[in-house]
């Protein structure tokens, strides 16, 4: 068995970044930056009006002037005239500022009547102006990789940049495998198992960013794996949950051998998730992910997520680990790495770790309930109620 970490390793190892794609922005949502946007201009182009008022010269910035009104301005229609001392244009929020105007003051500050208008005592000090360029300027930047935010876009679009380089959404195929298993709603499902974490695999691994195809459940005959395998052919990344493991009937390995697979690893010191496999047919990654529903949505949460984050140009990193204390006590660790499911739980005004006494690799119900793994060193001695551990956070993956 080899530790987590070098599991993790290996299986990066096995893929790259996708091609570059433009993609226009009402679909860039989410996606992840390939290469770098230059702005073309400063934002704003122009100097604008901050407020609602009248735009004047610097020298009648003072209370009592009283000045004469020559003209309006508001956003999309400018003055087409110069402001002089002794007169001021009316101009709205965004309005283009007129030329010899220095400063808006507030028409909260003026008394108007009849196309004249009188600064009163007090006005003021801020000139409510946005200069030109006052966001950014011509040649600003905005460098891969990264997220296209909501407020990314909107940044890109004011840059006047309709179109956004990103990574490829990464192509992954989910082979479901045994005998005992049906679809969700198959009426003959009576007395068979349930194919669930297909679905929940594939969610895991949408959310940060793939797209997937959950394939047909393959029985367990070597023909019928075999078959799923072909179906899955230019997939970024194939993934098979069950028979992965030594069992008369575990043939997702043997039937893989058979079609070219170059192993990186089999079985690693985790809990759960031992019979964990990885490897290549014909260039295209495999992972082979253990039966059990939460090992194998544990392990999709451990590795496959870095995998896709890895293949959007993000780099190589595992899952963020956090640091909090627990709730209660906790018995030593084995010699396997364990992700405990938990749930948050607030003592003393802070967030703890409290460990649920269920942890049976066929309980999605617990998973389910579960905010966070409390990850178990190997050997890790017992734990006193509020020790401080390691946790992978279920909700901010």
């Amino acid at each position: 068995m080899i530790p987590v970490r070098t599991a993790l390793d290996h299986i990066l190892d096995l893929v790259a970044p996708t091609e570059v794609e433009a993609v226009g922005l009402g679909s860039a949502a989410g996606r992840i930056l390939a290469e770098t946007l230059t702005a073309p201009r400063n934002q704003p182009p122009y100097s604008t009006s901050a407020m609602d008022g009248y735009a004047l010269c610097e020298s009648d910035a003072q209370p009592g002037c009283e000045l004469s009104v020559v003209g309006e301005a508001s956003a999309g229609r400018p003055y087409s005239g110069h402001v002089d001392p002794g007169t001021a244009v009316r101009i709205f929020t965004g309005a283009v500022m007129p030329p010899g105007a220095w400063r808006v003051v507030i028409q909260e500050d003026v008394d108007a009547a009849d196309q004249r208008i009188v600064i009163r005592n007090s006005i003021e000090t801020d000139r409510n102006v946005r200069p030109v360029g006052g966001d950014y300027r011509a040649g600003f930047q905005i460098t891969p990789p990264r997220l296209l935010k909501p407020s990314t876009l909107a940044l890109i679009a004011s840059m006047n940049i309709a179109s956004v380089p990103v990574f490829r959404r990464p192509d992954v195929a989910i082979i479901p495998s045994g005998d005992e298993l049906a679809m969700p709603g198959d009426s003959g499902a009576k007395d068979m198992m349930v194919a669930s974490s297909g679905f929940g695999i594939a969610a895991i691994l949408e959310d940060v960013g793939a797209s997937c195809r959950l394939l047909p459940i393959a029985r367990d005959r070597v023909e019928s794996i075999e078959a799923a395998f072909r179906m899955a052919q230019g997939a970024d990344l194939t993934v098979t949950i069950g028979g992965a493991s030594e069992g008369d009937y575990d043939l997702i390995r043997p039937a893989a051998k058979k079609m070219g697979l170059h192993q990186s690893f089999y079985k690693l010191a985790m809990r759960p998730g031992k019979p964990l496999m990885a490897g290549s047919i014909n260039g295209m990654p495999v992972v082979g992910l253990p039966g059990n529903p939460v090992s194998a949505l544990v392990c999709s949460y451990v590795f496959l997520v870095p995998v896709v984050r890895a293949m959007l140009g993000l780099g190589r990193s595992e899952i963020a680990r956090k640091r909090a204390p627990l709730a209660e006590a906790a018995p030593a660790n084995g010699i396997r790495e364990h992700y405990m499911r938990a749930k948050f739980e607030v003592l003393e005004t802070k967030p703890h770790l409290r460990i649920f006494d269920r942890q049976d690799s066929s309980l999605v119900s617990v998973l389910e309930e579960a905010d966070a793994l409390v990850i178990r060193p190997p050997g890790d001695p017992p734990r006193a109620a509020g020790d401080i551990v390691e946790y992978c956070d279920l909700t901010d993956l």
